[in-house]
């Protein structure tokens, strides 16, 4: 089992906590990181038919079928499960790492927890493997960013193409599967039991037709009323639409950062993919080798940085301060990472050779921002990291 960086948060929110949640997409690997984690628990899935029956029929009894700790997987299932734990856990105020809750569903366990748990239950987030979860290493260091330069990287199982191309749902990994075809079935399966069953949306042809849309704007500012003409539905069916991506853990909006630096700024986020395997897909990429040749694959390597800088703050239990940086004259920073009071610029670049005007974004924004000494980093896809024009450039090896 390929050890997962969000266990060692999960153990302490479980040693403070009541309750703690794991959310996530579908197949990120949530029932096998709790289950490893809480080894001598009980567990109940509400996936199997007659589990769920009897939690919706009779929520005590259900609760009683367990003297212990507990796991209960998928548990957004059975809402009603939620006021029950509440009202154990206020009568038993010593109880920590009592109930251990899973959901696909993010929107719908979040809402129940808002209503019944807040402030007694530790939510987390678990997607896909990162980068450095697949080589079996610690990820990057995201307080020493632009600071230090890796030394002595571990060559990658795969190349960047292919790392890319493949992604990083467990499953793939685990079985060796083709992702082309498991990434077909998961997404079927996206849209049959969580759009059309769960989120109630009617047209899963104009969804589907929707979700690979974002696709093809994946790294560019979102136009909300052109994608909502494009694919031939509101703009408030498409406001929701895009809501149902973000919560689902489909898509990240990465909002533009408000510092303005006495310029006028982009108001419009910018949409990228948290997993590069399920946005080629749906990009109809055929082949690792396809890429070298798309013209999205410059938008593909954004969204695969942007992804794992995502991952390496949720998997510390953190919320990720990620925004990017971008004036009316088209000046603009791919990811502004936010740490405390100090801003680190990031630019990302495909190309497996760094060229002199890679720099000239972050040269920009350290005049307009008046520290032209900040650390700054530009994240490429060659296999060599290094020091140039005051910038430290990262190999993609590194995230």
């Amino acid at each position: 089992m390929i050890e997962r960086i969000l266990a060692k948060k999960l153990k302490e929110a479980a040693r403070q906590f009541p309750v703690a949640t794991v959310t996530g997409p579908r197949q990120s690997g949530k029932t096998t990181l709790v289950q490893a984690v809480f080894k001598d628990y009980d567990y109940l899935s509400l996936e199997l038919p007659d589990q769920r029956q009897f939690a919706l029929e009779d929520p005590r009894g259900f609760l009683s079928q367990v003297d212990g700790p507990v796991i209960l997987d998928e548990v957004q299932r059975a809402p009603d499960l939620f006021s029950y734990i509440q009202v154990l856990v206020d009568e038993h105020r010593d109880w920590t790492g009592r109930f251990i809750l899973t959901g696909s569903q993010n929107f719908l366990l979040l809402q129940n927890i808002s209503q019944s748990l807040a402030g007694r239950c530790a939510v987390l987030h678990l997607l896909p493997f990162s980068l450095a979860e697949i080589e079996g290493r610690k990820p990057i260091s995201l307080e020493t960013l632009g600071k230090t330069v890796p030394r002595n990287l571990k060559q990658p199982k795969a190349g960047l193409m292919d790392t890319v191309f493949t992604g990083f749902y467990p499953r793939i990994h685990d079985k060796h599967l083709s992702p082309r075809d498991w990434l077909a079935s998961y997404y079927q399966t996206y849209l049959e039991r969580d759009v059309r069953n769960v989120l109630n949306v009617g047209n899963i042809e104009a969804f589907g037709r929707f979700v690979r849309l974002c696709a093809g704007r994946c790294g560019q500012l979102l136009n909300l009323s052109g994608l909502a003409t494009d694919c031939g539905i509101s703009h408030t069916t498409a406001k929701r639409w895009l809501s149902v991506l973000e919560a689902s853990f489909i898509i990240t909006l990465l909002r533009p950062h408000h510092r303005n630096f006495g310029k006028r700024l982009t108001k419009s986020p910018k949409l990228y993919f948290l997993d590069t395997g399920l946005l080629c897909y749906l990009l109809q990429v055929q082949s690792p080798e396809e890429l070298y040749h798309r013209a999205e694959r410059g938008a593909i390597f954004e969204s695969f940085v942007v992804s794992e800088l995502y991952k390496n703050f949720s998997h510390r239990g953190e919320q990720p301060p990620l925004y990017f940086w971008r004036d009316a004259a088209g000046h603009e920073v791919n990811v502004i990472i936010e740490m405390g009071s100090k801003l680190i610029p990031v630019e990302t670049k495909s190309a497996q050779t760094v060229a002199s005007d890679f720099f000239d974004n972050l040269t920009y924004w350290r005049k307009v921002s008046g520290d032209e000494t900040t650390r700054a980093t530009l994240i490429y896809g060659g296999d060599r990291s290094f020091k140039r024009s005051g910038v430290l450039v990262y190999s993609w090896l590194t995230l």
